[in-house]
């Protein structure tokens, strides 16, 4: 099966390596420390919701937007939508994002899985949104599904990583079984699964645990 071209942007806790208290640069605060130097040229679709966002709060839309050498042509809308706009559960529907004006994609709504009509031009699918740490979040089997859809079309996929908040040391849990696979329950993966989300990505990728030609 082919692999995807992930490219993970791993965030740095600067006080695991000085030994102090430090504030963590996320996934994306790496991003912008690079000058957004793998995104230069290329043209990006971005999957966020309002937990994207850098040490001052800003949200990666905006960064991303803003940014001079970014060309950003897409957003893509998880359960509750890119600006957090939708209740838990509810559809998500496609529409034009009212401060940037770029097109929003539905992953919540008709599909869960962007079609290559959504992905037509588009380089690079960027992946950001914290995650809980246990499997019963929407967005990991959003990412999964993405990832796919990345396979198919020969697009990059970059996961903008954050900190697991239950610490990423602890695994607990059943491993789904067959017949209870669900949107809630993507990955035969244990219940708390001490991973981030750049990291499993890597092994949804590596160990051939999502569908992709």
């Amino acid at each position: 099966m082919k692999k995807i071209k992930i490219i993970c942007i791993v965030f740095l806790s600067l006080s695991a390596l000085r030994g102090y208290s430090q504030k963590v640069m996320t996934g994306l605060e790496v991003l912008k420390a690079s000058n957004f130097k793998i995104l230069e040229g290329k043209r990006v679709g971005l999957i966020t919701n309002p937990t994207g966002f850098d040490n001052n709060i800003k949200s990666t839309v905006d960064i991303l937007f803003e940014a001079p050498n970014v060309k950003l042509v897409a957003l893509f809308g998880p359960e509750h939508g890119v600006r957090g706009n939708a209740h838990a559960g509810d559809r998500v529907e496609a529409s034009t994002d009212s401060k940037t004006g770029l097109p929003v994609f539905s992953l919540y709504g008709d599909t869960r899985k962007a079609t290559p009509e959504m992905l037509k031009g588009i380089d690079v699918l960027v992946y950001d949104i914290q995650d809980i740490g246990c499997r019963s979040f929407t967005y990991i089997s959003t990412m999964g599904l993405a990832m796919e859809a990345a396979a198919e079309n020969n697009i990059e996929f970059v996961v903008l990583d954050r900190p697991n908040p239950l610490g990423g040391l602890k695994v607990e849990g059943n491993v789904v079984e067959d017949g209870f696979i669900s949107f809630v329950s993507q990955f035969k993966i244990p219940y708390v699964y001490g991973l981030t989300c750049g990291e499993l990505a890597t092994l949804l990728n590596e160990e051939d645990m999502i569908k992709g030609h």
